[in-house]
């Protein structure tokens, strides 16, 4: 692998020059006003990429799936029932987690390329008349298939049903690169992780609680200590951790939320739709098709790529790592072998973004591919080309 190619997996993502040597730091006490000056405005940054006024932040040493753990043994007790929909493999992870936290999961079945379905959300909330469902799991953006789900429409159909359940998204391959309104849909625990929309190595589990959420602290009783949300809650007043953090990967989170700032949140989602949307049309050139169902579930950091039957879509990774150093994702769970994955999220721009889709073509027709070469590129090179102005827009 070319540590001087860019990757194209879904996370971690290609980490700017810049954030890198903000991680790239001496030594501070982590109990002294100089880790104090490091860690407010990254909290302070975090809460304005969340899209939350109301909520708190919790920083640990640790990744996404930490960050799922945390949620569940901060706000929950043995037995209690959450309901979640499987539909890829990191839905699926996050059940397995709770089953084996002896969670009584209430799972609905859903065809992998679809995302989470509100009606039948909707209707198991509704069918609850004794409330015994506690939080309802979501995975914003399922990374095994490209996939984003309705998370706005996840909370009206809760509130339709009248249902007092907590809402829990798995945000972590969409925020920071993807519109996220945690007050605005009425997430009370969001999920995110530092190594995918933030931009930096991994290392750091990203929460935001709501109110509701820190008030189910008083009755939880599932077990934690490393991920306890009171201790950080009891140091974090007093401006520093319960335990030695991460300062490094905080440092570098304070730079990466001012460069989303700077860049503008607005021009980020931008930015990312429109390198999304050239790798959709150079797809459609190739022939072949997203993972996801419609247009509407389309992710904006990664796409599936359904490879023809026949083919087998690990192959073309293979290829493109040993070959021509660079890196795409693999199809995980069910779509094993159907798919090869192009991660578009993070530090990304239209050019990069070329060089990633040339090379899958140079895989494809390597392994016989029924594909001619330069045709998605160019598909790609006249979206990107028609609008550039957005590109300016963005970099301004």
């Amino acid at each position: 692998m070319s540590y001087q190619n860019p990757v194209f997996i879904p996370g971690p993502t290609n980490i700017p020059e810049v954030i890198r040597k903000a991680c790239d730091m001496p030594t501070v006490d982590h109990r002294s006003p100089a880790f104090a000056r490091v860690f407010k405005p990254a909290v302070a940054g975090v809460k304005a990429v969340l899209g939350t006024r109301d909520g708190e932040v919790i920083l640990f040493p640790s990744t996404g799936t930490g960050g799922w753990e945390a949620a569940i043994t901060n706000t929950l007790s043995p037995g209690d029932t959450v309901l979640a929909a499987r539909f890829g493999m990191f839905s699926h992870r996050w059940i397995d987690m709770c089953q084996r936290h002896g969670l009584n999961v209430e799972i609905i079945e859903t065809p992998w390329g679809q995302g989470a379905p509100v009606t039948a959300i909707e209707a198991a909330l509704a069918a609850d008349s004794g409330h015994r469902i506690k939080a309802v799991l979501a995975t914003h953006n399922e990374t095994a298939t490209g996939v984003k789900s309705d998370i706005a429409g996840i909370r009206k159909a809760m509130d339709r049903a009248t249902h007092p359940a907590m809402l829990f998204v798995d945000g972590v391959s969409s925020i920071g690169s993807m519109p996220f309104e945690m007050d605005g849909w009425g997430v009370d625990i969001a999920v995110a992780g530092s190594q995918k929309g933030f931009m930096l190595p991994a290392g750091l589990a990203i929460l935001g609680l709501s109110p509701k959420a820190v008030a189910a602290m008083d009755t939880a009783r599932l077990p934690r200590t490393f991920f306890d949300f009171r201790d950080m809650q009891k140091s974090y007043a007093a401006g520093g951790y319960p335990y030695t953090p991460a300062v490094g990967l905080i440092n570098g989170l304070a730079t990466a939320v001012q460069m989303l700032q700077d860049e503008g949140l607005a021009n980020v989602y931008a930015r990312h739709h429109r390198i999304a949307e050239g790798v959709r049309r150079a797809i459609a050139a190739w022939g072949m098709r997203p993972c996801a169902a419609s247009s509407d579930l389309y992710s904006d950091t990664v796409t599936a790529v359904v490879v023809p039957e026949g083919f087998n879509g690990t192959d073309v990774v293979k290829v493109a790592a040993e070959k021509y150093g660079m890196a795409f994702g693999v199809g995980l769970g069910e779509v094993a072998g159907k798919v090869f994955r192009i991660g578009h999220l993070g530090s990304l721009t239209d050019a990069m973004m070329l060089s990633g889709l040339a090379t899958a073509e140079m895989c494809m027709a390597d392994l016989g591919y029924p594909i001619t070469l330069g045709t998605g590129v160019a598909a790609a090179q006249d979206y990107y080309r028609k609008n550039a102005g957005e590109a300016a827009k963005a970099a301004a």
